[in-house]
């Protein structure tokens, strides 16, 4: 069984590793160059379809194979020495409070995003990621696709399922999450190392959610959020994308 497991984690990390180094870097570099429309959504369009079955598909396998460590990484998270007070505290009540200033932060974003965008020559980024923004209307709703996408397939995959995979073969929890947000950052490899250092970042983040809260739809709609505002909010306040016609 042990040796099974390593298999699939050397396999998954593998594919992974794969895509972040030949594929995610050529094709985003030929991307950087197009100019037509039509061969920018043809791209997008791709790029959701693979994300969905590959990164789904990695998910499901993963979860076949270690589906029964998901309530067990947790658990052993929660009983960290540094992380179950903070955990009773969540208990007492604050779990409320951190849950509505969550919403209130991320209403804050959007507002800031919204009044701020409008006077920004620019848009904002972190990471070689200006090409990867919609153009236009059309490219918007790509835009929203892979935001959606994202915050579910890969939140399934590095937030769920390889965490599980990881703890079954180390035996720690929360190295297993933090290997999870190292391999979630080298995703994200074509971006720059400014991209990827915040990606870990995130992932982190989602992670802490994850275990805090106990359900994987927060860090879901989180993640959604994020790339939402990066990819369909943000050019339409700045660029007024919404505006122009492909």
């Amino acid at each position: 069984m042990q040796n099974a497991l390593w298999a699939v984690l050397v396999l998954v990390i593998g594919i992974l590793v794969l895509r972040a180094i030949t594929r995610e870097r050529r094709e985003y570099g030929r991307f950087k160059r197009m100019r037509r429309t039509a061969a920018r959504q043809r791209t997008y369009r791709r790029w959701l379809v693979e994300s969905l079955v590959l990164l789904g598909g990695l998910s499901l396998v993963v979860l076949l194979a270690a589906g029964g460590f998901v309530q067990p990484v947790l658990d052993d998270v929660r009983s960290a020495p540094v992380i179950a007070p903070a955990l009773d505290a969540l208990a007492g009540g604050l779990g409320i409070g951190i849950a509505v200033g969550l919403v209130v932060v991320l209403a804050g974003l959007i507002a800031v995003t919204v009044v701020v965008g409008r006077s920004a020559t620019e848009i904002p980024a972190l990471g070689d990621v200006a090409a990867l923004i919609p153009r236009n209307r059309a490219e918007l709703w790509y835009g929203a696709g892979l935001s959606l996408n994202a915050g579910v397939v890969e939140e399934l995959l590095f937030r769920l399922a390889l965490p599980a995979l990881l703890f079954a073969v180390l035996g720690n929890g929360p190295l297993a999450f933090a290997l999870a947000s190292v391999l979630f950052g080298l995703l994200h490899l074509y971006q720059g190392a400014a991209g990827m250092a915040g990606a870990t970042v995130l992932g982190l983040v989602m992670s802490a959610l994850y275990v805090a809260t106990g359900s994987i739809l927060v860090p879901m709609a989180l993640h959604a959020v994020i790339d939402l505002r990066s990819l369909v909010l943000l050019p339409m306040v700045v660029t007024k994308a919404h505006r122009i016609r492909a």
